[in-house]
């Protein structure tokens, strides 16, 4: 399963998710305040296709990809497709080693507007708009990454004298090919 997953990451990047060749939407925002790799953004309501998996910081992309994937390809109620977006976001879900996993619907999609997933495990949500503390670093996929960068992103929010009003963000905008040195990852905690 876990060779399917990596060759259809492949197969999507090559189609320009991974790609500087061609645009792929990203998540709308305006910066606030910016201070070298840290910025306070503000973000457009958002919708989301999502679905929760079991397992590790490090494996729950891949787990979640495939439903996901399958849902943007097609398979839902109207046999709709919907270009990639970045980037792919994973945040804990209630329950220990669960985390939901989701991949940004394009603009202009409305959630009442939008089809029912065929798989059950997909489930579409809406996101009102929010400010966000964000933290860009590049990178591995690890845990020990992602916590290093989240503890640096807490503690510039307890110094700018914001309060976190949410739980972390892990963001991901490249196919999981792109060298390490070359990716692109956030952390974004929502603030007030």
């Amino acid at each position: 399963m876990a060779r399917w997953v990596r060759s259809l990451w492949m197969v999507v990047a090559l189609a320009g998710f991974g790609s500087s060749a061609m645009a792929v939407e990203e998540a709308a925002y305006t910066v606030v305040r910016a201070d070298g790799a840290y910025e306070l953004r503000d973000y457009a309501p958002q919708v989301l296709a999502e679905t929760v998996v079991e397992g590790d910081l490090d494996a729950a992309g891949s787990a979640a990809f495939s439903p996901l994937f399958g849902y943007i390809s097609g398979k839902n109620a109207s046999r709709s497709k919907f270009e990639m977006t970045a980037p792919v976001a994973q945040r804990p879900a209630a329950g220990k080693d669960r985390w939901a996993v989701s991949f940004l619907m394009p603009a202009g999609n409305a959630l009442e507007k939008m089809p029912i997933a065929s798989d059950s495990r997909v489930q579409l949500r809406q996101v009102p708009a929010q400010r966000m503390a964000a933290l860009r670093y590049s990178g591995t996929w690890s845990l020990k990454n992602y916590q290093q960068h989240k503890q640096q992103l807490d503690a510039w929010i307890v110094a700018q004298g914001l309060k976190p009003a949410g739980e972390a963000v892990w963001a991901r905008y490249n196919a999981p090919f792109t060298p390490w040195f070359m990716r692109r990852n956030e952390i974004l905690v929502p603030v007030t």
